[in-house]
């Protein structure tokens, strides 16, 4: 994925901590889809608390790098598979889109 993109998160979802964990549970009409949340784990949710529609995937990468004992190979995969679901999810909206 390209390091410039920026991304926030969608208005469709609602974001709760419980227990330690971040649930994100879409806001939806429809009871076939009430069972459909994402739950992150921390680094994810590391993750997920920087996409404010201001960082760059590189701004994330590079905070990444500064937090955890991590490969900034590693870390770009990591970002890059959580957005590609993120997405699929329906959690991010691409800013500038």
């Amino acid at each position: 994925m390209e390091g410039s993109k920026v991304y926030n998160k969608s208005k469709n979802i609602v974001t709760r901590e419980i227990e330690g964990e971040v649930i994100l549970v879409p806001v939806v009409s429809e009871a076939p889809e009430m069972d459909s949340i994402y739950v992150l784990n921390e680094t994810s949710a590391f993750i997920w608390n920087l996409l404010d529609g201001k960082n760059s995937l590189d701004e994330i990468l590079n905070r990444m790098l500064d937090t955890y004992d991590v490969t900034p190979e590693r870390a770009r995969k990591d970002i890059d598979d959580l957005i590609n679901t993120l997405l699929n999810f329906g959690a991010l909206e691409e800013v500038g889109d």
